[in-house]
């Protein structure tokens, strides 16, 4: 017989119940923590979980996508732009559909940004194996394709009893809410199981608000880092992603504006400071400015504040000074001793003030301040001259986004991830907004700019989502352009077709290659080489306005039309697959063979090692 004060559920059932029962604490509202689910059912999931979705429609709405890769990167977007507070969960079928959301869960791992992933799997019995879509494994009948999911997931169950779900929610909760342990959670759902009864407490199902946790550094490292941040004459600021997960915008100000510290901003951290603020030197590292990397490189202290120092950031550990000291501020050990960097672990948004209070009356030098003022507005002045149309036949990306930035309104998105773009827009972009540009470039993953963007719309619908990608990127993956359509979420694409993987192109001549697979023009085609692709004719296929246009003129008055339009707007125009804006930027290490026939790879190799002396291990 059941116990008093319990519910029989099947577990998928039990699984929507509690997701439901989430909600989270945001200035004093408490909103559910899943704004909903994106499915696409196969016989996997379709009798188990979507049956159970179905029946709560009006407490999680179930959003069917095209592609399990682009919905899965669509919720991650989503919680990006929620400062990771809220979410989504994704659920698919067994196999393909499965293993097609593993990049998306990489992505998330490494941007340590918060989705659920539900795929199915095939039955705990085994009593019908192999199913459809069952990958046997001769050694070891326990492995599935999920088990793809165990490397790129910080949590990761295989509910093969309903009841487990009694433990492993409450875990996945607590990694999914967790500002140090952030990231993606996977539980493996075999179909069988999905149907399985249980008597489940009542209790379980009982609300649940999700608060921040906001850990207080220890007091001996503030000490250590006020000891050394008070020796600084010339020092710097790093400005990372996690000033906007924190929420400490207003302490950082607060901060840098008392002690005037020159800010250079890394491709999470942008716009963390208004992009005209006194303080912003712009953008930090291999896609940065030259007033901060000029100012890096010769900076005393180095004051990284919610960042991971990764390799662009550094300019492959060649940016800073090899007597410059890190003191880094990380909610997360692991990144704040990078770089034997003096670790401040706790969160910015109850640090920040601490740090603020205890520096007294210290101040860099004045005339290193002067010098960064005059390098800032140096920058800025090149900024503009790069974003201005020259009139050529194909504008360089830095001429469109000057256009799309200038046609852009303050609380506007830009959103993009892979190939040359996010440096040129690292470098140009300007905004106001603190949530103004949204970049994947953790993992650089192209297919994520249109169903980032479809995430990113839907956490913010007041804003205009501009989703700026390459012909590269969106032949990747173009899929939920049909489902922002579908689901009334409208979005701006802006596509610069320079007829292949320009960015790759450029790199590969940058290391002594030869012009080969990257331009289509130097891949191997058949018949007269390969087809010019009419995008706008392809986004209009699938349902969004479209037009080419053939000049930065041209554009501009296009995006008017996006503006008014009253759904995605697809423009796209031929660019410059070889320019790109050559001011700032850093080293970045990209490994050239030490032996060949090519005396151009030979040059790249010398050139190469003499950079390698830069690095500091």
């Amino acid at each position: 017989m059941p116990a008093k004060n319990t519910i029989r559920l099947t577990m998928a059932q039990a699984l929507v119940k509690y997701l439901i029962a989430q909600k989270v604490e945001i200035d004093g509202e408490t909103l559910p923590l899943f704004e909903g689910v994106f499915a696409i059912f196969g016989h996997g999931n379709v009798a188990g979980v979507g049956e159970a979705l179905y029946q709560v429609q009006d407490q999680l709405p179930t959003f069917r996508a095209h592609n399990e890769q682009g919905m899965a990167h669509a919720a991650i977007a989503f919680a990006k732009a929620n400062n990771r507070r809220r979410m989504m969960a994704a659920t698919t079928s067994v196999g393909p559909g499965a293993l097609n959301m593993v990049t998306a869960a990489a992505l998330a791992h490494v941007n340590r940004l918060p989705v659920l992933l539900l795929p199915g799997d095939t039955f705990a019995t085994r009593e019908p194996d192999p199913v459809l879509q069952q990958i046997e494994n001769w050694n070891d009948p326990t492995i599935t394709p999920n088990d793809c999911f165990k490397p790129v997931s910080r949590f990761f169950d295989r509910i093969t009893r309903p009841e487990q779900l009694l433990n492993s929610l409450p875990q996945a909760m607590r990694i999914l809410t967790d500002a140090i342990e952030c990231g993606p959670v996977t539980l493996s759902l075999p179909q069988d199981v999905q149907t399985m009864a249980y008597d489940y407490p009542e209790s379980f199902f009982a609300e649940r608000i999700h608060r921040m946790r906001r850990l207080g550094a220890d007091v001996v490292e503030i000490e250590q880092a006020i000891e050394l941040l008070k020796t600084a004459k010339n020092p710097v600021v790093i400005a990372g992603g996690g000033l906007h997960y924190s929420e400490a915008l207003p302490e950082f100000h607060q901060l840098v504006e008392k002690y005037q510290l020159p800010v250079g901003e890394t491709q999470a951290g942008k716009g963390a400071l208004p992009w005209d603020h006194a303080l912003n030197l712009g953008s930090v590292g291999v896609t940065g400015s030259a007033a901060i990397n000029e100012l890096a490189r010769e900076a005393d202290v180095v004051f990284a504040v919610g960042t991971r120092l990764q390799d662009f950031t550094s300019g492959s550990r060649s940016l800073f000074s090899r007597d410059a000291r890190i003191v880094s501020i990380n909610i997360n050990g692991f990144d704040a001793i990078k770089h034997n960097g003096v670790p401040v672990v706790g969160d910015a948004k109850r640090t920040l003030p601490q740090i603020t209070d205890l520096l007294e009356d210290w101040q860099p030098s004045a005339a290193w301040c002067d010098r960064a003022e005059s390098l800032r507005q140096q920058w800025n002045e090149t900024v503009s001259i790069a974003m201005t149309d020259r009139g050529t036949d194909l504008p360089t990306d830095a001429e469109v986004i000057g256009a799309v930035n200038r046609a852009a309104d303050e609380k506007d998105i830009v959103v993009c991830a892979a190939g040359g773009l996010p440096g040129e827009l690292h470098k140009l972009w300007r905004t106001k907004y603190d949530k103004g540009y949204h970049l994947e470039y953790g993992f650089s993953c192209m297919g994520y700019e249109i169903a980032g963007g479809l995430g990113v719309k839907m956490a913010k619908p007041d804003s205009d989502v501009i989703v700026m990608i390459g012909d590269g990127s969106y032949l990747m993956l173009n899929s939920e352009i049909a489902t922002s359509v579908m689901l009334d979420q409208k979005l701006i694409l802006v596509v610069l077709d320079n007829r292949g993987y320009g960015c790759i192109s450029r790199l590969q001549h940058a290391c002594g290659g030869a012009g080969f697979n990257n331009l289509l023009k130097d891949c191997k085609t058949i018949d007269g080489g390969a087809p010019k692709t009419d995008f706008a004719a392809h986004a209009k296929a699938l349902g969004a306005n479209s037009e080419k246009v053939g000049c930065i003129p041209e554009l501009e008055q296009a995006l008017i039309r996006a503006k008014q339009s009253d759904k995605t707007y697809v423009i796209t125009l031929d660019t410059d697959p070889l320019s790109t804006t050559e001011s700032g930027g850093s080293w970045w290490e990209v490994a050239v063979p030490e032996v060949s026939e090519r005396e151009q790879v030979r040059l790249a190799r010398k050139q190469y090692e003499l950079a390698k002396q830069q690095q500091v291990i």
